[in-house]
């Protein structure tokens, strides 16, 4: 019997390759409609050169392609019906962990469909040591996997019907699988869409701050290994009696442990997975291979999906690609608007005119009206609008500091006492809850419940009711003198938005792990917006109890308008029980936070001159006008 956890958590990883709910053609911009799975109208798409669907009906082929080491990779191969003789079509290539379809699904699948319709082909693989492919999956993007991504290529482009220009698309895993295509320096891969991924595993995922992110990483591997010996999975059609399929499967026995190996990991350069560690399986190492590629990125990311806004960010400001980047108010794979002022009916953005408008761009060459230089469009929640940058960060920000003050108030103004000091008792019930930013990679929407009652257990500073609307959008950063009567420890500091009723709704947050709180003078891997943190052996910072500590650090990027009258509260706390591990793990540590003019601790918000004229139109597909923001809906 497969745990019910198990169970949603299967459902969701085979849906990322091929449930249609998670390739919307407009996805909702309002939280109750898209968590409840209510439908949302299509629209016609208007752009330049926009070509209308010219093929009805798909077929599919699946067979076993083989890779350079003899490794054979099971392939769905889909093609439009009434294809003519002699046409020559680009292909969009997906490589999933997830099984790329269920034993008995011979039809397309409705992404299938929609591509092949407008004149593509579908080329979608298992990843090897999973689904139908055999050998061993011995780390999520191993070097092994990466060349497969190159030899599938070379098969695909000497097919009759191949034109010769191959482009990637997929969220999640797949994303990652989407992005690491351009790896290899292929020709013919000319254009990537990589979606909701993890540009750096160790940050972005699995220990945000330096905390293990043990719920996440452990149900993710207990949901894969459910995957690879399952005979679920659709064999090739040669396969008829399953024989290969059978064997292929008794292959994955071989497949890591990811969280028992996971747990020998505490810094960044670590090497426990089979002598690699995180970063060599990271997107971000590969900078200068992807940038030799010369391949144009649509690379797309949510505020509220654990990390992927950040590595969004991260991605356009590093890479010198031509890059196309959208960050919406969404969860994991953008089935849901997160957003906690979305009203409805609201404007959704026609994802996949989007992907076609992008690949027919860059794949066919037609002129689709994208812009010329490098764009990230952004939204932002509270205001709910879309709004567009050539530059991160935007044009018009400047960082304005609130310090910590008595009373629990957040202050202006510096503080002017010689001493001044709280002292918290770290309670380890602290939660963020069943439906937050991390466990969405899993699955589900996201949904903050007011943090009203949850924040009696931390310790908060409220700034008094804002004199007007504020737009914070980028990295809010915090400086913090604190002390522990532990050797170790955590910090998990919230941004929040409390409204004149007194509610408080979360807004982002940021973490460190209090043996990782060095900031390196050392070049980072890529563009960094906050102090930086290699997370490396050489870097620890022993934590002597009471002696206090400077810890400077930054929270996951945002966008939000808090509202005239609103007033803006820092929450601190010492765990976060819903995903991370106890750090430290036994104990009843007390932490003393400091707040005096030898000791100012504070947050720096990224916050936004506000525009006063009209604002400039967005060349981002979306099929309504913004609407005017609506109160957070009652969980």
């Amino acid at each position: 019997m497969i745990p019910r956890l198990h169970r949603l958590a299967l459902s969701f990883l085979l849906s990322l390759t091929f449930a249609a709910q998670l390739f919307p053609v407009a996805v909702a911009q309002t939280a109750p409609a898209a968590a409840q799975g209510q439908p949302v109208a299509p629209a016609t798409p208007t752009y330049k050169n926009y070509s209308q669907p010219q093929y009805k009906t798909a077929t599919v082929t699946s067979l076993y392609v083989p890779m350079r080491d003899g490794v054979r990779l099971a392939v769905d191969l889909a093609m439009p019906e009434g294809l003519p003789a002699g046409t020559r079509i680009p292909a969009v290539v997906q490589l999933t962990r997830y099984w790329r379809a269920r034993a008995g699904q011979t039809a397309a699948n409705d992404l299938q469909k929609f591509f092949t319709a407008h004149g593509y082909a579908v080329v979608t693989a298992d990843v090897r040591g999973t689904g139908a492919s055999f050998g061993a999956w011995t780390t999520p993007w191993a070097r092994e996997e990466i060349r497969d991504g190159g030899d599938l290529v070379d098969w695909l482009i000497k097919q009759p019907w191949s034109s010769g220009s191959v482009g990637a698309l997929g969220n999640s895993y797949l994303g990652s699988t989407a992005q690491l295509l351009a790896v290899p320096n292929h020709p013919a891969v000319k254009a990537v869409i990589p979606r909701h991924y993890d540009f750096d595993l160790y940050t972005d995922i699995a220990f945000p701050g330096g905390v293990f992110n043990e719920w996440m990483i452990k149900n993710w591997d207990d949901a894969n290994h459910q995957l690879d010996l399952q005979p679920g999975v659709k064999p090739v059609d040669e396969d008829k009696d399953m024989t290969l399929l059978r064997e292929a499967v008794k292959g994955h026995a071989a497949n890591i442990e990811l969280f028992k190996s996971a747990q020998g990991v505490t810094f960044r350069d670590d090497r426990p997975f089979s002598s690699v560690s995180i970063d060599d399986f990271s997107v971000h190492a590969f900078r200068k291979e992807i940038e030799q590629s010369k391949v144009a990125i649509n690379n797309w990311g949510g505020w509220l999906d654990a990390g992927t806004a950040d590595g969004v960010i991260r991605s356009f400001a590093t890479f010198a690609n031509m890059q196309r980047a959208v960050i919406g108010p969404w969860n994991h794979g953008a089935s849901q608007n997160a957003s906690p002022y979305a009203a409805s009916p609201a404007p959704g953005v026609m994802q996949r005119f989007e992907w076609l408008r992008f690949f027919d761009r860059h794949l066919k060459g037609v002129d689709t009206g994208l812009d010329a230089e490098k764009t990230l469009y952004y939204y932002t929640m509270g205001e709910e609008r879309w709004k567009t940058t050539r530059v991160w960060p935007p044009a018009g920000i400047a960082p304005v500091r609130w310090h910590l003050s008595a009373e629990s108030a957040l202050s202006p103004s510096a503080p002017r006492d010689a001493r001044g000091a709280d002292s918290y008792a770290v309670d380890f019930d602290a939660t963020t809850g069943e439906r937050n930013r991390w466990r969405t990679q899993l699955g589900g929407p996201v949904q903050y419940p007011d943090r009203a009652e949850e924040d009696k257990r931390l310790l908060t500073y409220t700034s008094p009711p804002l004199a007007e609307d504020t737009e914070v959008t980028g990295y809010p950063i915090v400086t913090l003198y604190a002390a522990t009567t532990a050797t170790d420890g955590a910090l998990f500091v919230y941004l929040e938005d409390v409204d004149e009723s007194g509610r408080v709704t979360y807004v982002t947050e940021g973490t460190l792990r209090l043996l990782q709180r060095k900031v390196s003078s050392e070049p980072p891997p890529y563009k960094q917006f906050t102090p930086y943190h290699s997370f490396r052996k050489k870097d620890a910072s022993r934590v002597v109890p009471g002696e206090l500590m400077e810890l400077k650090f930054g929270l996951m990027p945002t966008s939000m308008l808090f509202k005239k009258g609103h007033r803006i509260r820092v929450a601190i706390a010492g765990h976060d029980k819903s995903v991370f591990a106890r750090t430290p793990s036994t104990g009843a540590p007390t932490i003393s936070i400091e707040r005096s003019k030898r000791h100012d601790s504070f947050i720096e918000l990224p916050v936004m001159r506000r525009a006063t004229g009209p604002v400039a139109p967005v060349n981002l597909l979306t099929n309504a006008p913004a609407p005017t923001p609506a109160k957070p809906p009652t969980p």
